[in-house]
């Protein structure tokens, strides 16, 4: 099948892959929305939030909460509740009115730690001043990633997470989890909600759906906001005025399709729950390189920060370069360097990834000498 049209039907295929993909959700999040990625994910569960809260006769809730050093993607909305301050500083006058932003959970005392820090959960309580400040009643959704990826791996204190699921169910704030990133055993669980057992009622997944190799996103939601919004609309009307030409094609189905088949084949998430410590080990190992300022790490993630270098950025780069000549390549944020192994990695290659890293690393040090 080359198209299926996926405005109010489906095919065999996207119902198939919808019913594998709430086998893995946490809670009662059963209800899918495809979308083409990880940016129209997050846009499009920033439309459903405001859709419930209107069906529920709540149309005063459009305030949306985001968090410093937060990244959702590129599209207007998601550069909205995100924190990257140059997206935000350059797109400033069309951005989303009534967007507030809780403070990021890196603190200057977290240095290399390896997992969650101990301290930093009462950063949580931002939410309940921004509550206190402009009405928890207007307020539709509070958005987070488990981890935040994109700005260097910031994992989440102890208890911080928990705390916002606390004050979301205090205030009837819908909390989102964006795991993009997170999604799909990256913490060594499936999600980043099985992970820190929190339970989200509305979460984004993208790139690991279907390997990404073919664009694809998906929005879950719990079974109560699927039900309010359907049940707000006439029969045979549009319930949710949303929707992609490339929402759910079969291409992109049929490769999520078969990555679900590698999940269970390979037993993936149990891989990357085994191989995670041996890869936090040898990421840790790098403390000793006089040019790297900080390492965060939790499962098969991790964030290198280097020593300011002139000026923001340019260290980042410059070592980015110079571990490609290494033989590594990865992606760099700022002067952070970020690490995310495959998981179909084993031991000698997680050995390969840290030495090429280590030669890099120590060559671009060099350079700087010269």
């Amino acid at each position: 099948m080359d198209y299926a049209q996926p405005f109010q039907q489906g095919f065999g295929g996207s119902f198939e892959l919808a019913t594998r993909i709430s086998k893995h959700t946490p809670g009662d999040l059963n209800k899918m929305f495809f979308t083409i990625c990880g940016s129209t994910a997050v846009e499009t569960a920033i439309k459903i939030a405001v859709a419930y809260h209107r069906a529920k006769g709540h149309a005063e809730r459009f305030r949306f909460v985001g968090r410093e050093r937060g990244y959702h993607g590129m599209n207007i909305g998601c550069i909205s509740v995100g924190g990257m301050v140059n997206n935000i500083k350059t797109f400033a006058s069309i951005l989303m009115p009534g967007v507030q932003h809780i403070r990021h959970t890196h603190l200057p005392e977290h240095k290399f730690i390896s997992g969650q820090p101990e301290t930093g959960d009462y950063l949580a309580n931002d939410l309940e001043t921004i509550c206190a400040n402009f009405g928890g009643e207007n307020i539709a959704a509070c958005i987070v990633e488990p981890i935040a990826g994109s700005t260097g791996t910031l994992v989440p204190p102890k208890g911080y997470l928990q705390k916002l699921r606390e004050i979301c169910d205090k205030h009837g704030i819908l909390l989102i989890f964006d795991e993009v990133i997170t999604g799909w055993g990256r913490t060594g669980s499936k999600f980043g909600a099985h992970e820190f057992e929190v339970t989200p009622d509305i979460m984004t997944m993208a790139k690991a759906t279907t390997n990404g190799v073919v664009p694809m996103g998906v929005v879950a939601c719990n079974d109560s906001i699927y039900d309010a919004v359907m049940d707000a609309s006439p029969t045979g009307a549009v319930e949710l005025f949303h929707g992609y030409t490339y929402s759910g094609i079969p291409v992109a189905v049929s490769a999520a399709l078969a990555v679900q088949d590698i999940f269970e084949k390979d037993d993936i998430f149990n891989r990357a729950k085994n191989l995670a410590p041996y890869f936090q080990k040898g990421l840790f190992s790098l403390k000793d390189l006089e040019s790297i300022d900080n390492i965060r790490g939790y499962g098969m993630m991790g964030g290198i920060d280097m020593k300011l270098n002139t000026k923001p950025g340019k260290a980042g780069f410059e070592c980015f370069k110079a571990c490609y000549e290494a033989g590594v390549n990865f992606k760099a944020t700022g002067d952070c360097l970020i690490i995310a192994p495959q998981f179909i990695c084993e031991e000698k290659h997680i050995d390969e990834i840290i030495d090429k890293l280590r030669t890099g690393i120590t060559n671009y040090q060099k350079n700087q000498k010269n």
